[in-house]
Formats: structure tokens, sequence, C-alpha cells
């Protein structure tokens, strides 16, 4: 059997995470048993989520254990089955870890799906197609709900969510707005994504500046908004909010280190009878189906066309995921491991 390379969590970050937190180790892989699946990981996905884990705290999940294989999603091939759905050659998503092979007992419901790689690239299965996408099309189908017409706003918006949650909001006739980092990301979203406008944060230094370049951008107010950063973008969207505004959130960027993200206008919540509502799209298993069916539709017909970053080699990881928690990532972050 040959050698695994993987990198486990040696220690927990103090502050802001570096990449002496993590190291790699190799192990011989073991004989498989039955009911197990050998898989040579293609792709690994890093998510903002997994910096969250790092920490002791608990939050909605338990903390990633120490000297443990990192977690997070990965696509590859079966290599060797000894379970009768799978085959060597296979193609499959599954949550693998930090490490080139993993072997997954395929009698647990979920842990292992074959894909077609048809009209979808492999590598999307971890982006569009996969987790980022439901994320979007839950925030937005389940929580805001919006009507045509609606003004739907989404922070990160080049990124793996906020470039399915344009997609998915044009689709359903309403005026997108995405804020993100810098010019290319912006000119991204709006010619290549479809977005209506894109707000450069960048370009402003507190909220109120940017709340403005909000209210240039979206003259009817803002109906829904995904909450991906949290901070001083939050605070500038809640100002153009209108009354029964719906405000999904997916992720706090800005406050993964630990440091508290204070509201500067929270009254704003009771005064256009604000729904806020936090989700964790593995606690929505029962709409993947239906949510995959549309992304794989979106991104096979060319309507969706997510732009990846690569690393290559999994000792390439910790710097790219350290890279995209700052914002340095352009679309999926992902790194190739074959």
């Amino acid at each position: 059997m040959p050698i695994n390379h993987r990198i486990v969590l040696d220690n927990r970050p103090q502050g802001e995470a570096t990449v002496n937190n993590f190291k790699m180790v190799e192990l011989p892989l073991p004989e498989l048993q039955d009911g197990q699946v050998l898989v040579c990981h293609h792709y690994l996905s890093l998510d903002p989520y997994m910096r969250g884990r790092m920490n002791e705290s608990k939050s909605y999940a338990q903390p990633q254990p120490l000297g443990e294989v990192m977690i997070g999603g990965t696509v590859g091939e079966v290599v060797d089955s000894r379970h009768p759905k799978f085959k060597a050659g296979d193609q499959v998503v599954g949550m693998g870890g930090w490490q080139e092979y993993s072997v997954v007992d395929a009698n647990v419901v979920g842990a292992l799906r074959k894909v077609d790689t048809t009209h979808v690239p492999l590598s999307h299965y971890l982006g569009a197609v996969g987790m980022p996408g439901v994320t979007a099309w839950y925030g937005l189908v389940k929580i805001i709900a919006p009507k045509a017409g609606e003004t739907v706003t989404v922070s990160a918006a080049s990124g793996a969510v906020g470039s399915a949650y344009g997609a998915l909001a044009k689709a359903r006739g309403c005026r997108v707005v995405g804020i993100a980092g810098g010019k290319d990301k912006c000119d991204y979203v709006v010619k290549e994504l479809g977005f209506d406008a894109c707000i450069d944060y960048k370009e402003h230094k507190d909220y109120l500046s940017l709340s403005k370049a909000l209210r240039d951008a979206c003259p009817n107010g803002i109906d829904g908004h995904f909450e991906n950063v949290g901070g001083m973008v939050l605070d500038a969207v809640m100002l153009r909010t209108n009354a029964f505004a719906r405000i999904a959130v997916c992720g706090m960027i800005a406050g993964y280190d630990g440091a508290p993200l204070p509201m500067a206008n929270p009254a704003l919540i009771l005064v256009n009878r604000m729904k806020i509502e936090g989700f964790i799209v593995s606690e929505h298993m029962e709409v993947w189906p239906e949510a995959l069916q549309e992304l794989g539709t979106l991104v096979g017909t060319g309507k969706l066309r997510p732009r990846e970053s690569v690393a290559q080699g999994l000792a390439a990881a910790p710097e790219a995921f350290l890279g995209l928690l700052k914002g340095k990532n352009f679309g999926k972050q992902l790194v190739k491991l074959i």
C-alpha cells in the first residue's frame, strides 16, 4: 500500500493563524476492511469555516482535534473498493480531509457520493456544485426567499458562495449587487457573473462610506442580504435595508481570529422589522438534491461560470488557506493533489 501524506493541526492559533499551527506527517495506508473504499484525492477544498474549527472554543461544531488530519472536502477517484456500490475508477466527493488518500466507510450514509463529470468538471463539486453552492442556495431560497424585482446583496461576491448566489438570484429575477475586494474581483462579478453592480469595499475606510456606495447601487434599497464577512460590511448593508428585509448569516470571517464584532446600529433590526437568521448548511441535508440539481444545470449551461484559485500540492495547503482568510484567492480556493 502507498504512503499517505497528511496535514494535521499541531497546535491552536493564538490570535491569527500561522503555518506553524500545521504539521505534515506520513503514514502507511491500512489494508481495506469489508465496506471500506480507498480514495485517491485529486482536489482538496479550502473554506473559511476551517478557521473556526481550529479554535478550542466550541461554536456550532466540535473543535478540530489536535494531531488529527485537518477537516476538508475532497474529490477524487476510487482506487480500491470492498463495498458493492463503488468500484475502482469511480469519481467521488467526500470529506477526506487534508491528505492524499482516505479510507472511507462507505456504509455511512453520505460519506461518499459518486459524481458525473460529463458536463461539470470534477473540481466544481467542491465549489459551485458542492457545499458552497448549496450554502448560497439555502440562504437565498429558504431564508431570503426573494420575489422577482427585489434587490439582494452578498459580501465576498467573487468567492465560491457569492458567485453561486448571484447566478441563483438572477435566475429568480432579482437585482443583484455584490461586495468584493479589488477592481479585478468587481469586474469579474459584473462582467462574467452577470451581477448588476459590485462595490469594492477596499475603496471605503468606514461603513458610512461603504453605505453611501450601496445607496447608489441599490436605489430601491436592499430587500435581502447574504453575509459572509460581518463587521463593517454588515453595518453598511443594514443602513440600506428596507422594511422586512431578510439577512442570511453564513460566515463572519472578519471575526474568525477571536475578536468580537460589535454591530453599529442594532436598533435597525427593530426599526426595519428585519429577519436575521444564521444557518449551517450541513444541518439541512434534505435540500441538497434539489439545490445540486439547479446548480449543476446553471454550470452545465454556462449561466454560472465559477472561477478557481488552485494551489499545487498538499504542502501548499497551509499558505493557501491563510491567503484565503485574507482574501488573496480569486473564486473557489482549491489544492490540486495529483
